[in-house]
């Protein structure tokens, strides 16, 4: 008996051939077990990526303050950056340019430290002399350091709000593009 079998035009068969080309190599590079981290094992610091290294040395917020932005606690920074829009007073603009510097000035303190210990973390590893003692005292002092970090941003939006006006805070928020997220009665600033 025959079978008719319907066998699929060229233009079909090279599209196939094609999509195999392309994603067979991802597939046999996944089943062999690829890490994500393959590339980074040349880096300064291996656990951190030159932009991170970066944002501790200069004090950046790199989202340490989430907890506070989006809950009604503007940063010093982005208050400076919408001064005009704020209607800020001069007496509010240099008290929050104060409050600015002095928290990049001991996040970047706290960064260096962070950075220093990172580096001798990798460096132990890589000359393989780390101890179970020096890895329990390096962990705990750099998970100390972030927490300082942390705590010194965070401080500082506090620091902020206490400044502005809770208009100048509501406009903060809308100008930012909070306002629609701000729908819990305990949010609100009435």
């Amino acid at each position: 008996m025959f079978t008719y079998r319907h066998r699929p035009d060229t233009g079909t068969r090279r599209r196939r051939l094609v999509t195999m080309a392309v994603f067979l190599p991802l597939c046999v590079s996944a089943l062999a077990g690829e890490s994500p981290y393959a590339g980074q094992e040349h880096g300064a610091i291996k656990a951190l990526s030159p932009d991170a290294i970066e944002g501790y040395l200069e004090g950046r917020g790199m989202g340490y303050a989430m907890a506070a932005e989006l809950n009604q606690y503007p940063g010093p920074k982005h208050v400076l950056e919408l001064a005009p829009e704020l209607g800020l007073s001069q007496e509010q603009i240099e008290r929050t340019r104060e409050l600015f510097v002095a928290m990049q000035a001991e996040a970047s303190r706290l960064g260096k430290q962070r950075v220093a210990l990172e580096g001798e973390l990798d460096r132990q590893f890589a000359t393989a002399t780390i101890t179970d003692e020096t890895l329990v005292e390096l962990t705990t002092s750099i998970a100390t350091l972030e927490g300082q970090i942390r705590a010194t941003h965070l401080g500082a939006h506090l620091a902020q709000k206490a400044l502005l006006t809770e208009h100048q805070v509501r406009q903060y928020d809308q100008l930012r593009g909070y306002s629609a997220h701000h729908t819990h009665p305990e949010h609100r600033m009435d």
